[in-house]
């Protein structure tokens, strides 16, 4: 009966879809040789106005939720624990209702 009871409670709750935006990058100081070895080729390409490259990562994911609290407790929670490496990676997000 209980059970039930919260499988229709479940299926009653509202959840919207969100688009999550993870960008991922090394702390200022940690040294960055892919950045290095990207500028070096921009440069013999002759490119050479550039500097201080970086390189990083970008994900994108669809997350449901019921709403936007909980949407970002959870993008957090994921790029502290499994997106990035806290010790030497800092990250940011962007969180938006995905209109289906």
């Amino acid at each position: 009966m209980l059970i039930a009871k919260c499988c229709k409670d479940w299926k009653e709750m509202k959840t919207l879809l969100w688009k999550a935006e993870v960008v991922i990058t090394l702390k200022k100081e940690v040294l960055d040789p892919q950045g290095s070895a990207v500028q070096s080729a921009l440069e013999v390409q002759y490119y050479k106005n550039i500097s201080a490259v970086r390189v990083g990562k970008y994900i994108e994911f669809l997350l449901e939720a019921p709403d936007k609290e909980e949407a970002e407790k959870q993008v957090v929670e994921m790029a502290d624990k499994i997106l990035s490496n806290p010790v030497i990676e800092d990250y940011s997000y962007s969180l938006q209702e995905n209109k289906v």
